[in-house]
Protein backbone atom coordinates (compact mmCIF):
# COMPACT_ATOMS: atom_id res chain seq x y z
CA UNK A 1 0.00 0.00 0.00
CA UNK A 2 2.55 2.51 0.70
CA UNK A 3 4.20 2.24 -2.52
CA UNK A 4 1.04 2.27 -4.29
CA UNK A 5 0.55 5.26 -2.51
CA UNK A 6 4.22 6.94 -2.96
CA UNK A 7 3.12 6.17 -6.93
CA UNK A 8 0.21 8.16 -6.32
CA UNK A 9 2.06 10.86 -4.92
CA UNK A 10 4.21 11.37 -7.58
CA UNK A 11 1.73 11.40 -9.84
CA UNK A 12 0.01 14.29 -8.12
CA UNK A 13 3.51 15.58 -8.18
CA UNK A 14 3.55 16.12 -12.06
CA UNK A 15 0.43 17.74 -12.09
CA UNK A 16 1.83 20.58 -9.45
CA UNK A 17 5.09 20.93 -11.59
CA UNK A 18 2.86 21.59 -14.32
CA UNK A 19 1.50 24.36 -12.06
CA UNK A 20 4.35 25.66 -10.84
CA UNK A 21 5.48 25.84 -14.39
CA UNK A 22 2.24 27.96 -15.86
CA UNK A 23 2.12 30.51 -13.01
CA UNK A 24 5.97 30.84 -14.07
CA UNK A 25 5.36 31.17 -17.69
CA UNK A 26 1.71 33.49 -16.40
CA UNK A 27 4.31 35.83 -15.62
CA UNK A 28 6.16 36.69 -18.51
CA UNK A 29 2.59 38.26 -19.89
CA UNK A 30 2.59 41.48 -20.36
CA UNK A 31 0.12 43.45 -18.74
CA UNK A 32 -2.80 44.91 -21.22
CA UNK A 33 -6.17 47.63 -20.41
CA UNK A 34 -7.63 44.74 -18.90
CA UNK A 35 -5.25 43.17 -16.95
CA UNK A 36 -2.88 46.48 -15.55
CA UNK A 37 -1.21 44.27 -13.36
CA UNK A 38 -0.98 41.13 -15.97
CA UNK A 39 -0.75 37.77 -14.51
CA UNK A 40 1.21 37.53 -11.77
CA UNK A 41 -1.75 35.86 -9.32
CA UNK A 42 -1.25 32.66 -11.58
CA UNK A 43 1.39 31.53 -9.24
CA UNK A 44 -0.51 32.42 -5.80
CA UNK A 45 -2.91 30.08 -7.08
CA UNK A 46 -0.30 27.87 -8.57
CA UNK A 47 0.84 27.47 -4.95
CA UNK A 48 -2.70 26.83 -4.05
CA UNK A 49 -3.67 24.19 -6.27
CA UNK A 50 0.00 22.39 -5.28
CA UNK A 51 -0.98 22.41 -1.67
CA UNK A 52 -4.72 21.40 -2.16
CA UNK A 53 -3.57 18.56 -3.95
CA UNK A 54 -1.08 17.49 -1.31
CA UNK A 55 -3.84 17.66 1.16
CA UNK A 56 -6.01 15.37 -0.97
CA UNK A 57 -3.27 13.04 -1.74
CA UNK A 58 -2.84 12.58 2.32
CA UNK A 59 -6.62 12.04 2.47
CA UNK A 60 -6.36 9.23 0.57
CA UNK A 61 -3.43 7.75 1.95
CA UNK A 62 -5.14 7.95 5.20
CA UNK A 63 -7.74 6.55 4.34
CA UNK A 64 -6.60 3.39 2.91
CA UNK A 65 -3.92 3.05 5.57
CA UNK A 66 -6.59 2.85 7.76
CA UNK A 67 -8.78 0.50 5.77
CA UNK A 68 -5.43 -1.40 5.60
CA UNK A 69 -4.83 -1.86 9.43
CA UNK A 70 -8.63 -2.91 10.00
CA UNK A 71 -7.93 -5.68 7.61
CA UNK A 72 -3.97 -6.19 7.24
CA UNK A 73 -2.11 -8.00 3.67
CA UNK A 74 -0.79 -11.13 4.75
CA UNK A 75 1.16 -11.25 1.49
CA UNK A 76 3.06 -7.65 2.15
CA UNK A 77 5.75 -9.50 4.31
CA UNK A 78 7.03 -11.10 1.12
CA UNK A 79 7.10 -8.36 -0.81
CA UNK A 80 9.60 -6.23 0.94
CA UNK A 81 12.63 -6.16 -1.23
CA UNK A 82 10.23 -5.18 -4.53
CA UNK A 83 9.00 -2.11 -2.31
CA UNK A 84 12.47 -1.54 -1.43
CA UNK A 85 14.39 -1.16 -5.05
CA UNK A 86 11.48 0.32 -6.02
CA UNK A 87 10.91 3.50 -3.45
CA UNK A 88 14.87 3.31 -3.42
CA UNK A 89 14.42 4.63 -7.63
CA UNK A 90 11.90 6.92 -6.34
CA UNK A 91 14.42 8.65 -3.45
CA UNK A 92 16.85 9.50 -6.11
CA UNK A 93 14.79 11.07 -9.03
CA UNK A 94 13.15 12.96 -5.90
CA UNK A 95 15.51 14.53 -4.38
CA UNK A 96 17.36 15.36 -7.44
CA UNK A 97 14.25 17.13 -8.28
CA UNK A 98 13.80 18.93 -4.74
CA UNK A 99 17.24 19.92 -5.18
CA UNK A 100 16.83 22.20 -8.02
CA UNK A 101 13.91 24.00 -6.74
CA UNK A 102 15.46 24.38 -3.03
CA UNK A 103 17.07 27.91 -4.15
CA UNK A 104 14.09 29.48 -5.27
CA UNK A 105 11.65 28.79 -2.29
CA UNK A 106 12.93 30.73 0.21
CA UNK A 107 11.42 33.95 -1.86
CA UNK A 108 9.07 32.57 -4.30
CA UNK A 109 5.09 30.71 -2.66
CA UNK A 110 5.15 29.21 -6.35
CA UNK A 111 8.29 27.57 -6.57
CA UNK A 112 8.28 26.28 -2.52
CA UNK A 113 5.05 24.59 -3.87
CA UNK A 114 7.15 22.48 -6.07
CA UNK A 115 9.99 22.02 -3.90
CA UNK A 116 7.95 20.53 -0.97
CA UNK A 117 5.86 18.60 -3.62
CA UNK A 118 9.07 16.59 -4.60
CA UNK A 119 10.72 16.88 -0.71
CA UNK A 120 7.38 15.30 0.53
CA UNK A 121 8.08 12.63 -2.34
CA UNK A 122 11.60 11.92 -1.57
CA UNK A 123 10.07 11.87 2.09
CA UNK A 124 7.70 8.96 1.38
CA UNK A 125 9.63 7.20 -0.57
CA UNK A 126 12.43 6.79 2.40
CA UNK A 127 9.52 5.87 4.51
CA UNK A 128 8.50 3.12 2.33
CA UNK A 129 12.32 1.96 2.37
CA UNK A 130 12.13 1.64 6.02
CA UNK A 131 9.02 0.24 5.79
CA UNK A 132 10.06 -2.40 3.27
CA UNK A 133 12.84 -3.49 5.35
CA UNK A 134 11.18 -4.05 8.52
CA UNK A 135 8.59 -5.91 6.79
CA UNK A 136 10.75 -8.07 5.09
CA UNK A 137 12.81 -8.54 8.13
CA UNK A 138 10.41 -8.93 11.44
CA UNK A 139 7.07 -10.21 9.08
CA UNK A 140 5.26 -7.34 10.22
CA UNK A 141 2.46 -6.43 7.92
CA UNK A 142 0.83 -3.89 10.02
CA UNK A 143 3.86 -1.92 9.47
CA UNK A 144 3.10 -0.77 6.16
CA UNK A 145 -0.20 0.99 7.18
CA UNK A 146 1.41 2.52 9.99
CA UNK A 147 4.23 3.63 7.91
CA UNK A 148 2.05 5.38 5.50
CA UNK A 149 -0.09 6.92 8.45
CA UNK A 150 2.84 8.58 9.71
CA UNK A 151 3.94 9.84 6.41
CA UNK A 152 1.10 11.57 5.79
CA UNK A 153 1.66 13.76 9.17
CA UNK A 154 4.84 15.10 8.19
CA UNK A 155 3.65 16.05 4.67
CA UNK A 156 0.52 17.91 6.00
CA UNK A 157 2.55 19.33 8.72
CA UNK A 158 4.91 21.23 5.68
CA UNK A 159 1.87 21.40 3.64
CA UNK A 160 -0.80 23.54 5.45
CA UNK A 161 1.91 26.03 6.12
CA UNK A 162 1.91 26.66 2.22
CA UNK A 163 -1.91 26.12 2.10
CA UNK A 164 -2.78 28.70 4.85
CA UNK A 165 -0.12 31.67 3.16
CA UNK A 166 -1.80 30.38 -0.53
CA UNK A 167 -4.99 31.29 1.22
CA UNK A 168 -4.18 34.29 2.51
CA UNK A 169 -2.56 35.90 -0.16
CA UNK A 170 -5.34 35.25 -2.72
CA UNK A 171 -7.70 37.16 -0.52
CA UNK A 172 -5.27 40.25 -0.89
CA UNK A 173 -3.72 39.82 2.60
CA UNK A 174 -0.40 40.88 3.90
CA UNK A 175 2.00 38.83 2.88
CA UNK A 176 4.21 37.41 5.77
CA UNK A 177 7.21 38.82 4.74
CA UNK A 178 5.92 42.14 5.49
CA UNK A 179 5.09 44.04 8.35
CA UNK A 180 2.79 46.45 8.37
CA UNK A 181 3.02 47.91 11.18
CA UNK A 182 6.95 48.90 10.33
CA UNK A 183 5.63 50.05 6.95
CA UNK A 184 2.85 52.41 8.26
CA UNK A 185 6.00 54.16 10.91
CA UNK A 186 8.48 54.23 8.04
CA UNK A 187 5.99 56.38 6.27
CA UNK A 188 4.76 58.01 8.61
CA UNK A 189 8.53 59.23 9.49
CA UNK A 190 9.13 60.46 6.52
CA UNK A 191 9.66 64.70 5.99
CA UNK A 192 6.08 66.53 6.54
CA UNK A 193 4.25 63.83 6.61
CA UNK A 194 1.61 63.94 9.57
CA UNK A 195 -0.48 61.17 8.87
CA UNK A 196 -0.40 57.67 6.89
CA UNK A 197 -4.02 56.94 5.22
CA UNK A 198 -5.50 54.17 3.09
CA UNK A 199 -2.57 52.13 3.61
CA UNK A 200 -2.90 48.59 1.61
CA UNK A 201 -0.89 45.97 1.43
CA UNK A 202 -1.13 43.14 -0.97
CA UNK A 203 0.47 40.47 -3.46
CA UNK A 204 -0.03 40.54 -6.85
CA UNK A 205 2.41 37.25 -7.33
CA UNK A 206 4.44 34.99 -5.01
CA UNK A 207 7.26 37.65 -5.49
CA UNK A 208 5.45 40.46 -6.29
CA UNK A 209 4.12 42.85 -3.26
CA UNK A 210 1.79 45.89 -4.14
CA UNK A 211 1.29 49.36 -1.97
CA UNK A 212 -1.26 51.86 -2.15
CA UNK A 213 -1.46 54.78 0.39
CA UNK A 214 -2.81 58.25 1.18
CA UNK A 215 0.55 60.47 2.84
CA UNK A 216 -1.39 63.46 4.44
CA UNK A 217 1.00 66.49 4.01
CA UNK A 218 -0.78 69.52 5.00
CA UNK A 219 2.26 71.58 3.47
CA UNK A 220 1.34 70.06 -0.03
CA UNK A 221 3.08 68.04 -2.49
CA UNK A 222 6.77 67.96 -2.22
CA UNK A 223 7.81 67.29 -4.97
CA UNK A 224 8.72 63.95 -7.41
CA UNK A 225 12.65 63.67 -5.20
CA UNK A 226 10.62 62.64 -2.07
CA UNK A 227 8.34 60.38 -3.98
CA UNK A 228 11.02 58.36 -5.37
CA UNK A 229 13.68 58.73 -1.87
CA UNK A 230 10.14 57.06 -0.02
CA UNK A 231 9.30 54.41 -2.69
CA UNK A 232 13.25 53.11 -2.93
CA UNK A 233 13.09 52.74 1.08
CA UNK A 234 10.08 50.45 0.70
CA UNK A 235 11.68 48.43 -1.57
CA UNK A 236 15.26 48.11 -0.16
CA UNK A 237 13.70 47.53 3.24
CA UNK A 238 10.30 45.25 2.82
CA UNK A 239 10.68 44.02 -1.09
CA UNK A 240 8.06 45.86 -2.09
CA UNK A 241 8.09 46.52 -5.82
CA UNK A 242 5.23 48.28 -6.57
CA UNK A 243 4.66 51.81 -4.63
CA UNK A 244 1.67 53.85 -5.74
CA UNK A 245 1.89 56.99 -3.20
CA UNK A 246 -0.48 60.11 -3.02
CA UNK A 247 0.23 63.10 -1.00
CA UNK A 248 -3.19 64.61 0.11
CA UNK A 249 -3.32 68.02 2.74
CA UNK A 250 -6.46 66.43 3.89
CA UNK A 251 -8.33 63.31 3.45
CA UNK A 252 -11.02 63.03 1.36
CA UNK A 253 -11.51 59.45 1.00
CA UNK A 254 -12.91 56.87 3.46
CA UNK A 255 -10.71 53.79 4.57
CA UNK A 256 -12.17 50.47 2.76
CA UNK A 257 -12.55 49.28 6.63
CA UNK A 258 -15.02 52.23 7.79
CA UNK A 259 -17.29 51.03 5.31
CA UNK A 260 -17.34 47.91 7.21
CA UNK A 261 -18.58 49.94 10.61
CA UNK A 262 -15.28 49.24 12.46
CA UNK A 263 -13.79 52.56 12.52
CA UNK A 264 -10.01 52.06 12.19
CA UNK A 265 -8.31 53.74 9.41
CA UNK A 266 -5.99 51.26 7.43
Amino acid sequence: MALLADAGHNLSDVAGLVLAWGGTLAVKIRPNARHTYGWKRATILAAFANAFLLLMAIGALVWEAVGRLLSPDPLAAAQGITIMVVASIGIGINTATALLFMRGGSKDLNIRGAFLHMAADALVSAGVVVAGALTLWMGWAWLDPVVSLAIAAVILIGTWSLFRQSLHLLFDGVPDSVDPVAVRALLAGLPGVTRVHDLHIWATGTSHVTLTAHLVMPEGTPGDAFLKDATEKLHDDFEITHVTLQVVQIPFMRACDEYAGDGDHV
